[in-house]
């Protein structure tokens, strides 16, 4: 003869409850994985936003002109590019904008270094990570050669 087992009323409210404790259990581990995941992908979006603007701002400065641009107009140049791209949380960050290297001699093939550097603020776990380690400082660099 064979037993059988029967589950009642309370041993499928037992179970239920084992479910939910483990959820309530796992959640946080779970939010934080996918608040980091935000972070991280913010981050990397905005480093691509200042490694463009370094790009852009190197070009505008190696291209042929009668009067070439200066160091404030190179500069100008990739503060507008970052202007409205950077993603930020809380208080905005200005980057620095290094432009070295000059174009003043047409054909000379000098070499326009423009690089940029920026503090990451972090939008989720990113600022309350900054306080524990330090901010998060990305640095973009491009180089051209005078035309």
């Amino acid at each position: 003869m064979k037993l059988r087992r029967q589950i009642g009323r309370h041993g499928r409210t037992r179970a239920r409850g084992i479910v939910s404790l483990e959820f309530v259990l796992m959640l946080p581990f779970l939010l934080m994985v996918m608040l980091g995941i935000i972070d991280m992908s913010l981050l990397l979006c905005d480093k691509a936003v200042i490694t463009n603007a370094a790009g852009a701002a190197a070009r505008q400065g190696v291209v042929l002109r009668a009067v070439p641009y200066t160091t404030t107009q190179i500069r100008s140049v990739a503060l507008a590019y970052m202007q409205n791209n950077l993603v930020t949380g809380g208080t905005a960050t200005t980057p620095t904008v290094t432009p070295s290297g000059s174009c003043s001699i047409i054909g000379s093939g000098n070499a326009l270094q423009v690089t940029i550097n920026y503090t990451y603020n972090g939008l989720v776990l990113g600022s309350a990570f900054s306080a524990l380690t330090g901010p998060v400082t990305l640095t973009a660099a491009a180089v051209m050669n005078c035309e």
